[in-house]
């Protein structure tokens, strides 16, 4: 999986600073506590990593640069937290498949 620029950047910022990853390591773990279908914790995660990212990128140069150069409104965060889910959560069991009925009892 490939992350944007932006996702690139801000995981950067995070994995180098201890405090913020793992104030991010537990905001996932919650996220996917209280929302258990992964899809909707990444929308959920989505919408807190671009607010971070807002919020960071009014002291970080490297994150204002690429606010700056790719706009906010356009920066998707949902590579990241679709990444950060898969890395630091356990792995969700996925349900078989339902096999056609062969008919008899």
């Amino acid at each position: 999986m490939g992350l944007n620029r932006a996702e690139q950047v801000l995981s950067d910022y995070v994995r180098t600073h201890g405090d913020e990853r793992q104030h991010w390591q537990e905001k996932v773990l919650a996220i996917c506590r209280n929302i258990p279908n992964e899809h909707d914790a990444a929308g959920r995660l989505e919408v807190e990593l671009k607010a971070y990212l807002r919020e960071r990128a009014s002291v970080v140069k490297e994150l204002k640069e690429t606010v700056s150069q790719e706009g906010l409104a356009h920066i998707s965060m949902r590579g990241l937290a679709e990444y950060w889910i898969r890395l630091w959560t356990a792995p969700r069991k996925k349900a078989s498949p339902r096999l056609p009925f062969e008919g008899g009892f």
